[in-house]
């Protein structure tokens, strides 16, 4: 985490993670600049390249030669939009922190109003594309369920979580991404105790290049649900979740056994030609492994907690820091 020393010269940070996309970034630096600069603040805009193979990079130096206020996190390949935001939210500064995406389909001059709604007291506004310039069914359509399933299952009532957003720089920085959680930040803000709004945001169709998602994202979607249900109720207690299948499995074992005794002495049928004793067996034995299980997980947890201390992204070079 940043000195909070050090965050004062800076009030705003502007976060976009960078793959492949060379024809756009002279555009969304264009666009950014002319959207803060009237704001008369402190501010840095930080590009993470994300493993680029176009010039990308290249055009980002060149930028960043001209204005003190781009600043570069180089990856030395590709680690994914994750690992990109989590080097950013690293080295960020600024008070107030805005993630963007960079294929200039977020405006840059909503910028101000999610400032504004930060000053007014919210810790997290995330944008909401309510007029979403995407394909219908592989992406709108998708998005919506997805963020549906999202609020509904975490509880966090937020319409879009892909859009841009706007966080309190303390509360950011307090999250911890791994995996392809960034597109849940709100959520583990939420954790924390922040409190959360939406506005809407405009929304433009892309110009270049392509999207770098696609109908495999909404599976990749349903397992990270998963993943971030479990963290938010039992990632300091997971014995709740393995043990209470074994009790059931154990609750199961003995109505299966119960079962196959009533059916030796009122129907006098083979205890050993029975399948229900096989299933009795075999749901004993798994209870006894879920509960194992269970205490395994409560010792990984714990080493987890103590030792997560690597960064999951590995910089090449970064510039004007």
């Amino acid at each position: 985490m940043a000195d909070n020393k050090k965050n004062t010269n800076i009030y705003l940070s502007v976060i976009l993670p960078v793959f492949n996309e060379e024809d756009n970034i002279q555009l969304q630096y264009a666009d950014i600049s002319a959207a803060v600069k009237p704001l008369k603040i402190n501010y840095e805009i930080i590009f993470v390249d994300d493993g680029s193979t176009d010039k990308s990079f290249a055009i980002l130096s060149g930028i960043a030669k001209k204005d003190k206020h781009i600043k570069i996190v180089s990856f030395r390949r590709n680690f994914g939009q994750t690992a990109a935001l989590s080097a950013g939210i690293d080295n960020s500064k600024g008070k107030i922190v805005i993630i963007m995406d960079s294929d200039l389909q977020n405006d840059a001059s909503d910028i101000k109003a999610l400032i504004k709604k930060i000053e007014e007291g919210y810790d997290v506004v995330s944008g909401w594309r309510k007029d979403r310039k995407d394909k219908l069914i592989s992406r709108k359509l998708v998005s919506k369920i997805a963020n549906w399933m999202i609020s509904k299952v975490c509880g966090v009532m937020i319409h879009d979580l892909g859009s841009s957003q706007a966080y309190r720089g303390e509360i950011l920085r307090q999250v911890k991404l791994y995996g392809e959680m960034h597109r849940f930040i709100p959520i583990h803000a939420s954790w924390i105790g922040a409190k959360i709004t939406e506005i809407p945001v405009k929304h433009h169709p892309r110009k270049f290049g392509k999207s770098k998602y696609g109908l495999i994202r909404t599976f990749k979607v349903l397992l990270d649900l998963l993943t971030i249900k479990f963290l938010g109720r039992y990632s300091t207690k997971p014995i709740y979740v393995f043990g209470g299948i074994g009790f059931i499995m154990i609750f199961m074992a003995g109505l299966s056994g119960l079962a196959v005794i009533l059916m030796k002495l009122l129907l006098h049928q083979s205890m050993i030609r029975n399948p229900l004793l096989l299933l009795t067996v075999l749901l004993i034995m798994l209870s006894v492994m879920f509960l194992l299980l269970g205490i395994l997980a409560e010792l990984l947890i714990r080493i987890y907690h103590e030792t997560r201390q690597e960064k999951q992204y590995k910089v090449r070079e970064m510039v004007n820091f």
